[in-house]
């Protein structure tokens, strides 16, 4: 027997059963006891460490930095277990393990009403396999991209949060969207009391749906902006507005309060872990793995938070191999894991994958404060010297420690020709995101030789980048419009026109708001009226 003791920081400690080839010796269940509950602190050092529910409803750490938390405890489950359980029974046993300051009946409640009929599968995220590789659907909530996967219980975790807390201002989403996360924010906020949501997007840099989704929101306590310039202005202006002092005591004294729906926020990471948990147990659960087996992941990403939630996992002991990292054309995380040099001093490139068109990947900083040792003060100077210079290096001692990610990256022609082919082999229509991802991993393969059972994460419907993929498949739609495309779509993939398409084809405009970068706080006081 190889029973271990791990001490996680004085907090808690955790008894379990380890092999060298896996994490489930003689099949015994993990078994852990916490004296104290998992806390939160600022990957800058800044602050006293705070609970769960505070870190959530705060989103950002006063200085700038992201909430981690104190350990990063190992499933107390085994993965057979985890096989037998439906999706709403993962996301409890994993999320209970971050947010435990949350009674069992307050997350088994956000969970119950995250995970419900507005997803249009009962599996919520159902594998399906084609030429190789399965693909996780994470694109049937109302929103139809994988984002709905975390924002669906956001909204409730935040509420319950301010309750636990005794909140009584009004908390105001503050979120930047390079697509879909706005939308997805907005349908999960809209109209839920106590609640107002600002959400900024390039005006030129989302697909023509992604745009048309958020400009139809309904809600009164939604407001929707279109700001002249990129994502990443976008970004940088939210986080500046987080960080201004003057504003937030300004909007605390009319009873105002920030928080942000973006994957900045812990309350999006943790259940952004449940669905590579729940990956694996349906491929053991349908004989496609032995129990132990390792996988490989492969995702597409921009922002570093899906592919951060899958180190987590692999982190928790969920037996992943290598966590293949899928960039587009705007390839600094590729060219980080290559060279270990993280470099936004470059062009910005609009791709027919906009929600991966970002150059500053903020949740990479979480990734960062971990290689370092957790280590603080060196994440912040690294941080530092992104802010003023636009690049930082890594030392080689944290470079060794990216051993288990690959970095990849696929052109506009290669993207386009994964989507045409994959179709053309097997039927499967892939979005433009998905296809960066499946490009990546077809080179991945070819260089490495590496055929271990493989993960590709699939981030959004293909109806939401309807003349990219039509242009993939079958070109010459140059004028029809983009909900033509989406019928045309439907007849060639033979699958019906999701509801989140059909439903804003004549839906009213109710955002027409433009600004520039350096007046987004402007607008933010002219709809909160302060």
């Amino acid at each position: 027997m190889c029973k271990m003791v791990d001490h996680c920081g004085g907090n808690c400690f955790v008894l379990y059963y380890t092999t060298d080839r896996n994490d489930n010796c003689c099949g015994k269940r993990n078994e852990r006891v916490c004296d104290m509950e998992i806390l939160y602190k600022s990957t800058r050092g800044g602050g006293a460490a705070i609970t769960a529910s505070k870190a959530v409803l705060q989103g950002l750490a006063e200085d700038g930095g992201l909430f981690v938390p104190d350990a990063i405890l190992p499933l107390d489950k085994t993965l057979d277990e985890f096989a037998a359980m439906s999706y709403q029974e993962t996301a409890y046993e994993v999320m209970k393990l971050y947010l435990t300051d949350y009674t069992e009946e307050e997350l088994k409640s956000c969970i119950a009403r995250a995970y419900d009929s507005k997803f249009d599968t009962e599996t919520i995220a159902p594998l399906v396999e084609a030429q190789d590789a399965f693909y996780l659907e994470l694109f049937h909530g109302a929103t139809i991209a994988f984002k709905d996967m975390a924002l669906s219980i956001l909204p409730h975790l935040m509420t319950t949060a301010a309750r636990k807390n005794q909140i009584t201002n009004d908390i105001v989403i503050l979120t930047a969207t390079s697509g879909d996360t706005g939308k997805a924010a907005l349908a999960g906020f809209a109209d839920v009391e106590g609640t107002k949501i600002i959400v900024f997007y390039p005006k030129n840099g989302v697909s023509p749906i992604q745009e048309r989704q958020m400009v139809t929101q309904k809600g009164d306590n939604t407001f929707v902006v279109g700001i002249r310039g990129n994502f990443d202005d976008a970004q940088t202006g939210v986080k500046q507005i987080f960080s201004d002092a003057a504003l937030k005591e300004r909007l605390r004294q009319a009873g105002f309060q920030f928080s942000s729906a973006n994957s900045i926020n812990i309350g999006r990471l943790v259940p952004q872990i449940v669905y590579y948990v729940y990956s694996y147990a349906a491929l053991l659960r349908e004989g496609k793995i032995s129990s132990g087996e390792k996988i490989n992941v492969v995702v597409p990403t921009g922002n570093f938070g899906n592919i951060l939630a899958a180190y987590y996992a692999k982190n928790m002991g969920l037996p992943i191999a290598k966590l293949i990292c899928a960039s587009n054309e705007n390839k600094v995380l590729f060219d980080f894991f290559r060279s270990g040099t993280y470099d936004r001093n470059r062009d910005f490139v609009l791709t027919s994958s906009p929600s991966m068109d970002i150059l500053i990947s903020s949740n990479l900083e979480r990734l960062i404060y971990q290689i370092a040792g957790k280590d603080a003060q060196v994440n912040a100077s690294l941080m530092r010297q992104l802010g003023e210079t636009g690049r930082y290096t890594i030392t080689d001692t944290m470079k060794k420690e990216l051993e288990s990610f690959y970095g990849g990256y696929a052109s506009e022609e290669e993207t386009a020709r994964r989507i045409r082919t994959l179709y053309k082999d097997t039927g499967y229509v892939l979005d433009t995101h998905t296809a960066v991802a499946s490009a990546v991993y077809e080179r991945y393969r070819k260089e490495t030789g590496d055929e271990r059972k493989t993960v590709i994460v699939s981030t959004a419907s293909p109806f939401k980048f309807t003349r990219s993929v039509m242009d993939a498949i079958l070109p010459g739609h140059d004028n029809a419009d983009d909900f033509a495309l989406a019928d045309a779509l439907s007849g060639i993939a033979n699958r019906a026109v999701p509801a989140a398409v059909a439903e804003i084809r004549s839906a009213p405009v109710l955002h027409n708001n433009v600004c520039g970068k350096d007046e987004m706080a402007e607008c933010v006081c002219r709809f909160l009226n302060v």
